[in-house]
């Protein structure tokens, strides 16, 4: 990629930042539908012993080029200004707009499907099967019921590992994956706490199983490239579980501030989320919502297809 298309890198990266910040959306969607999923698990799985070695013995300029350091850095700034900038502002967002914000991510999570789908050539029952276990298994993973799970060492390494996969999985949340494995509250805290210890081997285990993962995924790409999208469509389609825009709060816990949240959800009708309430529903604006979504997503695609087709 050359070096004028880096700005729009970033921009990407401040994408995949945004959608990381909300609970049950993905970065690894944006990242699909922008077109540099395949480059970005490539790069990740560039990072080996080879790499190491390369790094040890100061050779930079080949570790950098090995590991295609220039889109890695331009990814990784871009998904880091959006988080530290947008963070904020999505919470305020979800606090305060819920059904305005769940619509719009209903809406760009549609869009992202079909046109992930349009990636799939040739369909047979093996991509039917492939999309249809996706589905389920996303699905199954929004419905599921956090747990409570121990503190020990190997199971924080654990829980940074199958975390860190998931961010980059269209469709699945590692936010909500940490949730579920009953991780998230205390990682926050060991965040706010800067507790060295946990956030070690948080990270240690996120970096095993990023690397590890991508290697698998680029495989998958690469052999099996169309029951692999199939299969991380179906994760798309699933996940739209997570982003319905109304819900009735069945379980609460408590935040590393202290603030009860929702935990346990139930999807409803509008009329009925109206009855339990007693609010406005917002039917007409969260269609709306979601159309904009749903345009805003075929307009980035239009602008990424129009640039391909300049540069060639």
């Amino acid at each position: 990629m050359s070096k004028k298309n880096y700005p729009l890198l970033i921009l990407r990266g401040c994408a995949m930042g945004a959608a990381d910040v909300v609970p049950g959306v993905s970065g690894g969607t944006i990242a699909f539908i922008t077109g540099i999923y395949e480059e970005l698990i490539d790069s990740i799985k560039a990072v080996d012993l080879q790499a190491v070695k390369l790094l040890l013995k100061f050779k930079l300029a080949e570790f950098w080029k090995k590991i295609n350091g220039n889109f890695l850095i331009s990814v990784i700034a871009g998904i880091g200004i959006s988080i530290f900038s947008l963070a904020k502002l999505m919470t305020w967002l979800l606090d305060n707009h819920p059904i305005y914000i769940w619509s719009f991510f209903f809406g760009l999570i549609i869009a992202s499907s079909v046109l992930v789908a349009k990636e799939i050539k040739k369909w047979n029952i093996f991509t039917v099967i492939s999309l249809i276990i996706g589905a389920v298994v996303a699905y199954w993973i929004t419905v599921m019921t956090p747990s409570e799970t121990p503190n020990s060492w190997w199971f924080i390494i654990l829980s940074g590992a199958i975390a860190i996969c998931a961010m980059i999985l269209p469709g699945i949340s590692g936010a909500f994956i940490l949730l579920l494995m009953g991780k998230y509250t205390y990682i926050l805290g060991a965040v706010s706490t800067f507790n060295i210890g946990v956030l070690v081997l948080f990270a240690i285990g996120a970096v095993a199983g990023i690397i590890s993962f991508s290697h698998l995924l680029s495989w998958l790409l690469k052999h099996h490239h169309t029951v692999t999208v199939s299969l991380l469509t179906g994760f798309m389609v699933g996940s739209l579980n997570k982003v319905w825009p109304w819900k009735e709060t069945l379980q609460t816990y408590t935040d590393s501030h202290g603030i009860e949240k929702a935990l346990v959800e139930s999807n409803i009708s509008p009329a009925r989320f109206g009855e339990l309430t007693g609010s406005d529903p917002l039917l007409w604006q969260a269609i709306l919502m979601c159309i904009a979504g749903f345009i805003l997503i075929w307009g980035i695609e239009a602008i990424g297809r129009k640039m391909s087709i300049k540069r060639t």
